[in-house]
């Protein structure tokens, strides 16, 4: 009979594609996983993994096997809803994926909260980018992750997979404070051309929001310097370096040398919870996005300048 953790190991391999993000997301060491998966391939005599560079690659048998344990993983993720529902009290592991100005603003106090009101509950984080933790979620290698859209990039979230918004984040113009927009009330978007940009990689949804807004305004971004933390933009603004647009969930307060200014059109990014439809009658999901939901006015009133 095939054991169903190691199954789990050898999903979490095919969810995150390495062994090591593997044992991250559950929370084995990489050693731990690799005797799983070798278990599996004992009791199954299939070989399931392949090197292949610095990586390994699934076998079809592997593949087949994954199938199946998403299965039973769908199964066991049912029974341990009904017994949650029945108890009625939050309780057990549940995992957490939030993008990283989230999982700095609005993350650790709702996490503490949690703590204390509901000692049985095991609440794991970890920072991953929205486009990444919302097929996360879909496939069960997470249960709840807190995403964000912006209002021309709205995010997709597939079937089976419900939602719940937390608020909208605020988003502000950063510019040296010796720039000639440092000292104006607001500045429209027509009037961002010829600037040169601080933002984050391509492929991350602030930059292609900047991009499509400049274009839409008829210019073209110069995106001189790109980083992928705020904090980094933040201090690259600082030096003189350029500008950039960043939310001021988790932001942190401004460093001399740093002037804040409002975009008119404000610049708005929704936040939303994301779980499985099979998980949602969870009490520990119906809670974690409740104390989100209750802690978002508090983070978002006094954000920092």
């Amino acid at each position: 009979m095939l054991d169903l953790q190691r199954l789990r190991a050898l999903h979490a391999v095919s969810v995150h594609g390495t062994v090591g993000a593997a044992a991250a997301a559950l929370g084995y060491t990489p050693s731990a996983v690799s005797q799983q998966i070798a278990k599996l391939e004992r009791e199954t005599r299939t070989v399931l993994l392949e090197r292949e560079g610095r990586g390994v690659r699934l076998t079809a048998e592997a593949l087949q096997l994954v199938d199946a344990a998403e299965e039973l993983l769908a199964i066991v993720e049912r029974a341990e809803t009904g017994i949650e529902q029945r108890r009625n009290t939050p309780a057990g592991r549940l995992t957490v994926a939030a993008f990283a100005s989230a999982a700095r603003g609005l993350l650790p106090g709702v996490l503490a909260d949690l703590a204390r009101r509901h000692p049985a509950l095991d609440v794991r984080l970890s920072e991953i980018d929205p486009h990444l933790s919302v097929g996360l979620v879909a496939r069960g290698a997470l249960d709840l992750a807190v995403v964000h859209d912006w209002d021309i990039s709205p995010l997709p979230v597939p079937p089976g997979v419900e939602q719940a918004v937390i608020g909208e984040d605020r988003c502000t113009l950063l510019v040296p404070e010796g720039h000639p927009f440092a000292g104006r009330g607001k500045v429209r978007r027509e009037d961002l051309g010829g600037e040169r940009w601080v933002c984050q990689p391509p492929g991350r949804v602030c930059h292609e929001w900047l991009v499509r807004t400049l274009r839409g305004a008829g210019h073209e971004p110069e995106i001189i310097h790109q980083a992928d933390e705020n904090p980094t933009l933040v201090a690259l603004v600082a030096a003189g370096l350029g500008i950039c647009l960043i939310p001021r969930l988790g932001r942190g307060p401004l460093p001399a040398g740093v002037a804040e200014v409002d975009l008119d059109p404000t610049p708005v990014r929704r936040l939303y919870a994301l779980w499985r439809t099979g998980a949602a009658g969870r009490p520990s999901i119906t809670e974690t996005v409740r104390t989100l939901q209750n802690h978002w006015p508090n983070t978002s009133a006094h954000p920092p300048h």
